[in-house]
C-alpha cells in the first residue's frame, strides 16, 4: 500500500511535464456552419468544454494515450470515437442532423459507451426528464422507466423493483458505491434525494458479474452531478410545489472548478402533508427531508480523485388506517427517523496504455423506528395528535418523551479496484477485486434482525472484443461472503457466475443484443434469523439458517429498428432462479400476528419491455411514444410469485420547440394504463386495471440576463380513486394519491 501511495504522489508531482492540449472545431456535416456552444466531453477523463460562439474549442492538460471523445448537441447525433494523444494536428469534427436524442455514457457498465454502442442494454434517464412528469421524489420518478415499478408505502416510501424482483435482489449504487440501507424490509425507501443526482441507470437482470451478491435482479445506478467546467462557476436555485400534499421541495447548490481544483456543494429540503385522495386524506403518510451533498475534486495530468459526501436524514409516517385529517407535516406513531452518512472516493491513475480505478465508500445508516405501545407518556401523545396546530411545540416534547422500538446502526465499508489492461488488438479487458465488510449492532427495545457482521469478497475479469461486424462481451466472477451471527450462526457462501452478450446489425436500421448472465444471491440476516413482528407488515416473521443462495440464470434479446423518424423495440427476458426465497404463512399466529416462515423453491419469470417512438418529418418537434411493459412469476409448483407489478401501457404524445423568448420548450399529455393483475399469489388480492391522465409543459426564459427554468404538471387529472398492486396499503384498501399539481422552478447564475 504505501508504494501504491508513494506511486500516485509521483504522478502527480510528474504531471505537468507530461500535460497534452488539443484544438478542434466543430461543424455541422451538411451546411459547413459552425456549431456554437457544442459540448465536448472525455468520459474516461471526465473533462469537457464548450465550443465558442465561432464552433471552436481547447482542452489543456490531458494525458498520453487512447480516449474517447464525444460530441453532442441538440439536433444533432453525438459522435463518438476514440483517439490518440498527442494529436498532431487540429481536430474537426461534423456532426450529423437527428431528430433523435442526445445519447449520453453508459457509466454503470464497465467499458464507459454510449448506449447505441454498449453490449448490454441499460436504461438511462436523466432525472431532469423524470421530474417533468411531476413525481414527488426520485422513487416515484424511476417508475417511468420501463420495466421499473416500486413497492410504496404512501408517497414518502418506495423501493425499485425491476422485472419483478426487489428489496436485496436489486442493487442501489450512488456515487459509484453500494447503497447498504437496511433495504431487506418491504417498507424500507430508497433514502436519496433527487438533488444533486444526475441521471438514473437501470440493469434489467443479472448484473453480479459486475457487483456481486445482491445484484441478482439488476442494479439501480444513480450518476450524482457533475463538476463545472474548467474555470466555470454556477449557482442554481430549485423550487417546486405539490397541491395535493400541500408540500415543498427546495435545493440551492453552488460548484466552481478551476484548472485542477474542483468544488460543490448542495443543500435540500422537502416536506409533505398526508396525501389525499378523491374521498379522504390518508393519515401519517406525511414526511419530512433534510439532504446535504458536497464533492471535492483534483485533477492533474496523470491521476484525478474526487471525494463526495451525503447526508440524508428523513422522517417518514408509516400508515395504518384513515384517522386524523390533517395538514401538518410531522410524523404521527408509528414512523421511521432515518440517517443516512455516505462517504466516497474515486481515483484513477492514468499510464499510457492502460488506467487503475479504485473506489472506496463507506455508509453509516442510522435507522430508527418508534411505535404507539413503546410511547412511555402515552398521554402527552394523544394531546399532541388532538392539538396539531400547536405541533411545533408538540414536537420537541414527543421526541423527548420516545424511545425507538426498533433502532439499528449499519456501518458498510466496500472498496471496488479495477485495472483496465492496455488494449490488445481488438480486446479491451478489465481485471479488478471487490469486497465488503458490514456490521448491524441493535440499540432498540425490540431486535427485528440480530447483531452480526458480513464480510465479502470477488475477484473478476470482463472483456469488450470489438469484430468487423458483430461486438462481444464475456466475463467472469468468483465470490466468497462469510454472515457471523455473534454466537448464533456462522455461514459461508461462495458462487461462481459469468456473462456473454453479443451486439450486431442485423441490417442499416436493425441493432440485436443477446446477452446470457448468472447471478446469485446470499440469503441476508431477515431471512436467516427473523424471530419477531414486523412493524408494518404486521405478520410475525421466523428466519430459516438453512436457506441456500438463490442463483438465477437470464437470457436477454433486445431488437431495435431505428431511423432518423422512427424507433421501434423489443426486449425480452426469461429469467430462472433456483432456491428462490419467499414468505409463507403456515397458519399460525404469535401475538395476534400471522405466522410467516422464510421458504425456498425453484421459480421463473418472463416478460419485456416493447414500444415505438415516433418523430415523424417535417415535424421533428412531434414526438409519438408508446409502450408495453409486461412480466410473469411462477414458482415451479405452479403458484405465482408475490410483488409482481401489473402489466403496464403508456402512450405519450410530446412536443419540444423554441421561441423568441421561450427557449428548450416542452409539452406533453400521458394516458397511463395498468391492466388487471389477477396472477397472484396465494396471500394477495387481486387488484383491477386503471388509467391515469397527466399532462405537462414548461420551458426556459431570460430573467436578468440569466436562465429561469419552469415545468407546470398535472397527475391523475380525472382524480381517479385506484390502487397500485404493489401498493403496501392495498390489504386495507386505501386508494393512491389523487390528483396533483406540480410547480418547479429553476434558476441559474
Amino acid at each position: 500500500m504505501k508504494q501504491f501511495i508513494k506511486l500516485l504522489l509521483l504522478l502527480v508531482a510528474t504531471s505537468i511535464s507530461a500535460q497534452n492540449s488539443i484544438n478542434g472545431s466543430i461543424l455541422n456535416s451538411e451546411t459547413n456552419e459552425d456549431i456554437a456552444f457544442a459540448n465536448i466531453y472525455f468520459p474516461q477523463l471526465e473533462k469537457g468544454t464548450t465550443t465558442n460562439a465561432d464552433g471552436n474549442f481547447t482542452l489543456n492538460n490531458l494525458p498520453t494515450g487512447n480516449y474517447k471523445i464525444l460530441v453532442s448537441y441538440v439536433g444533432f447525433e453525438t459522435f463518438s470515437q476514440t483517439i490518440t494523444l498527442p494529436l498532431q494536428e487540429n481536430l474537426e469534427i461534423r456532426l450529423q442532423s437527428s431528430a433523435i436524442e442526445m445519447e449520453e455514457v453508459i457509466v454503470s457498465t464497465p467499458f464507459h459507451k454510449l448506449q447505441s454502442e454498449n453490449v448490454m442494454k441499460v436504461e438511462q434517464r436523466k432525472v431532469s426528464d423524470l421530474k417533468k412528469n411531476g413525481a414527488i421524489n426520485l422513487a416515484q420518478g424511476i417508475t417511468n422507466i420501463p420495466g421499473v415499478e416500486g413497492i410504496s408505502t404512501g408517497i414518502g416510501i418506495s423501493k425499485p423493483v425491476i422485472r419483478g424482483l426487489s428489496s436485496n435482489r436489486v442493487l442501489v449504487y450512488t456515487q459509484g458505491i453500494r447503497l447498504e440501507n437496511q433495504q431487506f424490509g418491504s417498507e424500507h425507501g430508497l433514502g436519496v434525494n433527487d438533488a444533486g443526482i444526475e441521471s438514473v441507470e437501470v440493469i434489467k437482470g443479472p448484473a453480479s458479474l459486475l457487483y456481486g451478491s445482491d445484484a441478482l435482479g439488476g442494479v439501480l445506478y444513480l450518476n450524482p452531478e457533475r463538476f463545472a467546467q474548467e474555470n466555470e462557476s454556477e449557482t442554481d436555485l430549485n423550487l417546486q410545489y405539490f397541491t395535493n400534499t400541500e408540500g415543498l421541495s427546495t435545493n440551492l447548490g453552488y460548484k466552481s472548478s478551476g484548472e485542477q481544483f474542483k468544488f460543490l456543494i448542495r443543500g435540500s429540503f422537502a416536506e409533505h402533508a398526508d396525501y389525499k385522495t378523491e374521498d379522504y386524506r390518508v393519515t401519517n403518510t406525511r414526511f419530512n427531508e433534510k439532504d446535504l451533498k458536497a464533492a471535492l475534486g483534483y485533477q492533474g495530468v496523470h491521476f484525478k480523485t474526487e471525494l463526495r459526501y451525503n447526508l440524508n436524514a428523513s422522517k417518514l409516517g408509516i400508515p395504518e388506517e384513515i384517522g386524523v385529517q390533517s395538514l401538518n407535516n410531522y410524523p404521527l406513531l408509528p414512523y421511521q427517523d432515518i440517517t443516512n452518512h455516505i462517504f466516497s472516493s474515486k481515483s484513477v491513475v492514468f499510464f499510457k496504455d492502460s488506467s487503475l480505478d479504485v473506489s472506496l465508500g463507506f455508509t453509516y445508516n442510522d435507522r430508527k423506528e418508534f411505535e404507539e405501545e413503546h410511547d412511555h407518556e402515552e398521554e402527552d401523545h394523544e394531546e399532541h395528535e388532538d392539538e396539531e396546530e400547536h405541533h411545533e411545540d408538540e414536537d420537541e416534547h414527543h421526541e423527548e418523551v420516545l424511545h425507538p422500538a426498533l433502532h439499528m446502526k449499519l456501518k458498510t465499508f466496500n472498496y471496488d479496484v479495477k485495472y483496465h489492461l492496455p488494449k490488445l488488438g481488438k480486446f479491451e479487458t478489465i481485471v479488478g477485486v471487490q469486497g465488503m465488510n458490514q456490521t448491524n449492532t441493535n440499540y432498540g427495545e425490540e431486535q427485528l434482525i440480530p447483531d452480526a457482521t458480513t464480510n465479502d469478497f470477488g475477484v473478476l475479469a470482463t472483456s469488450h472484443i470489438h469484430f468487423e461486424k458483430v461486438d462481444v462481451q464475456l466475463g467472469a466472477r468468483f465470490d466468497t461472503r462469510k454472515i457471523d451471527v455473534y454466537d448464533v450462526l456462522d455461514k459461508n457462501f461462495n458462487s461462481f457466475n459469468g456473462a456473454l452478450g453479443f451486439k450486431t446489425n442485423l441490417t442499416k436500421n436493425v441493432v440485436a443484443r443477446l446477452n446470457v448472465a448468472s447471478g446469485f444471491r446470499a440469503p441476508n440476516l431477515a431471512e436467516l434469523t427473523s424471530y419477531g413482528s414486523h412493524e408494518g407488515t404486521n405478520r410475525f416473521e421466523i428466519g430459516n439458517e438453512n436457506l441456500n443462495n438463490e442463483q438465477n440464470f437470464q437470457t436477454d434479446l433486445a431488437l431495435e429498428y431505428k431511423t432518423d423518424h422512427l424507433e421501434v423495440f423489443a426486449n425480452g427476458f426469461y429469467n430462472v432462479v433456483n432456491d428462490y426465497i419467499y414468505l409463507s404463512p403456515n397458519g399460525e399466529s404469535i401475538n395476534e400476528d400471522p405466522v410467516y416462515l422464510y421458504l425456498q423453491e425453484d421459480a421463473a419469470l418472463y416478460g419485456g419491455e416493447f414500444g415505438l417512438h415516433i418523430h415523424p418529418h417535417p415535424l421533428d418537434w412531434l414526438h409519438i411514444e408508446s409502450s408495453f411493459e409486461t412480466v410473469t412469476g411462477k414458482q415451479n409448483g405452479g403458484e405465482y410469485l408475490p410483488l409482481i407489478p401489473a402489466n403496464k401501457i403508456n402512450n405519450t404524445l410530446r412536443v419540444e420547440y423554441d421561441l423568441k423568448h421561450l427557449k428548450k420548450g416542452n409539452a406533453f399529455i400521458t394516458l397511463s394504463t395498468a391492466l388487471a393483475q389477477n396472477k397472484t399469489s396465494v396471500f394477495e388480492t387481486e387488484t383491477g386495471g386503471y388509467s391515469l391522465l397527466s399532462a405537462g409543459f414548461g420551458g426556459e426564459v431570460s430573467v436578468f440576463k440569466n436562465a429561469l427554468q419552469f415545468q407546470i404538471t398535472g397527475t391523475n387529472l380525472t382524480n381517479k380513486k385506484y390502487v397500485n398492486h404493489l401498493s403496501r396499503l392495498k390489504p386495507d384498501g386505501i386508494y393512491d394519491i389523487g390528483r396533483n399539481f406540480s410547480f418547479s422552478v429553476r434558476y441559474t447564475l
